[in-house]
């Protein structure tokens, strides 16, 4: 009697070897998830107990996705293949243009809203993505990626500084009174000596300045550089498992280094409850905003071309392909999860390449490791104090590990562009170089948008959208749509590392 052969995706591994398996993939993308949502929250100045919630919620949904992905949800949703979901960066700049435009719970509200609503956007468009791929050949893929870990890079450094930039100095309150104290009895002189009624107006000179101590202390940036160190060295000298998680245990490292100093409590870990459900709304109803809809709206569209790859390249690595009703299961589901996010008080999910490419790394082809994993982070998402710890990191910390993070996502959109084209179409290099010079003008002039319509702003003052949008009406006005699949399956193999 024959029974049919299980393919290597379908195969159901022993428990133990599944939790250890599953364990490794967590573990892998474990930094990655975490940052996300330690951005935002201090880009919308929230309390370290909201901080901490984001964390938890960010875990629980990480968990929730992976599993609909991985196991599959009725025919509807889910890839089936060994797919670990976390939040993307891509989404990072738009929500912290929200952050900045609203800071506090309002801002909170407003980006769960537009998360939701690009949720159910995604959904709506899954069916025709496979359409789309065309527009986003490896030219245009690989910009965007590399001008997101650019984007990026600005919130590593200033980890590394102990904060954005606009911290480095602070207002010299003790000189600015004495000023105003001296401009005010001059002018009240000059009004006497002249027989005004009052006053002439006061003329200060420019406000005082002092430097922040805090700001580029020189202990905090040796942390800094000890856990780069710390990360270098185990991307040289580890093998396998230590170098795929050598970030991961260098903000380890670098943990342990903080808490010799003093740099580093626990506090807030001790008084964090052991286990606690993650609720939905916990900021209240969010609110609608339809710019900023359509603002993490386009940044779907970009995220599900990108996972249209990446499962395009897994189904290559599995050996297993997938019909294109499969594929429309898979973006689905970055629409779903996208959804649940904004639900659950976390944000936009799509597949880590990092997992992707320990797939390929490890040889396990088995979608049921990805299953574990996923219960694995439903579960740290049910433990507060864990969410606690990974809060009380110090941001300088950080910060070594966010160079090499954010880092490696830059050299990875420069790794896809060196499969372009650039001597026999010279046309590649003109949307390369303006779209890159677009999504760097936020970074290089902030305050560009103060003459425009506010509610532009979350569009505008993101770099990754302005690059998107750039790259992709350039490529097409140069190249046209010319379908690209295997230029596409190539380029997510390239982002494997990012």
């Amino acid at each position: 009697m024959s029974t049919t052969p299980v393919h290597p995706v379908d195969e159901r591994l022993p428990p133990a070897r599944l939790a250890t398996l599953g364990l490794q993939h967590v573990l892998v993308m474990y930094a990655g998830a975490i940052a996300v949502p330690l951005i935002v929250g201090r880009a919308l100045q929230l309390t370290p107990e909201q901080v901490a919630l984001l964390i938890s919620a960010d875990l629980f949904v990480c968990g929730i996705v992976s599993l609909i992905q991985s196991f599959g949800m009725t025919k509807w949703f889910g890839i089936k293949l060994p797919v670990m979901m976390g939040v993307t960066f891509a989404s990072v700049g738009p929500m912290v243009a929200m952050a900045n435009a609203s800071p506090g719970v309002e801002g909170a509200r407003m980006i769960f809203g537009a998360i939701i609503g690009a949720g159910i956007v995604a959904m709506l468009l899954a069916p025709v993505m496979g359409r789309l791929l065309r527009f986003f050949p490896p030219v245009v893929t690989g910009t965007i990626i590399a001008i997101i870990g650019i984007s990026l890079m600005r919130v590593g450094v200033g980890w590394a500084m102990g904060g954005p930039a606009f911290l480095a100095q602070r207002t010299d309150v003790p000189k600015l009174v004495a000023m105003v104290d001296e401009a005010k009895a001059t002018a009240t002189l000059q009004a006497a000596s002249s027989g005004a009624s009052a006053p002439a107006a006061i003329k200060l000179g420019p406000i005082p300045m002092v430097d922040n101590p805090n700001y580029g202390a020189l202990d905090n940036m040796a942390v800094a550089g000890f856990v780069l160190i710390v990360i270098l060295l185990l991307v040289k000298y580890g093998r396998g498992f230590v170098a795929n998680i050598a970030v991961l245990l260098g903000i380890v490292a670098g943990c342990v280094v903080a808490v010799a100093a003093g740099k580093m409590g626990f506090d807030k870990v001790a008084q964090a409850d052991w286990v606690d459900v993650v609720l939905p709304f916990s900021f209240g109803m969010p609110t609608f905003d339809m710019v900023a809809i359509l603002t993490m709206s386009l940044v779907m569209i970009v995220v599900m071309i990108e996972s249209t790859g990446m499962f395009l390249a897994l189904s290559d690595i599995t050996g297993k392909k997938i019909s294109q009703n499969e594929l429309t299961a898979g973006l689905r589901t970055d629409g779903l999860g996208t959804l649940i996010g904004g639900i659950f008080n976390t944000f936009p999910y799509t597949s880590f390449s990092q997992n992707v490419g320990l797939v390929g790394v490890t040889g396990v082809r088995s979608r049921f490791v990805c299953v574990a994993g996923g219960i694995i982070m439903i579960v740290l998402g049910l433990l507060p104090k864990l969410a606690a710890l990974v809060e009380s990191v110090p941001t300088f910390v950080l910060g070594g590990a966010g160079l090499v993070m954010f880092g490696m996502v830059a050299a990875t959109g420069v790794r896809i562009l060196a499969g372009v084209d650039f001597k026999g179409n010279r046309f590649n290099l003109y949307i390369v170089a303006i779209s890159i010079g677009a999504g760097l003008i936020p970074l290089v002039a902030p305050r560009w948008t103060q003459q425009m319509a506010h509610g532009l702003h979350p569009l505008l003052e993101s770099g990754i959208l302005l690059t998107s949008i750039t790259a992709v009406v350039l490529n097409f006005f140069f190249n046209g749509g010319k379908a690209d699949e295997a230029g596409a399956i190539e380029a997510a193999k390239a982002a494997e590392a990012h």
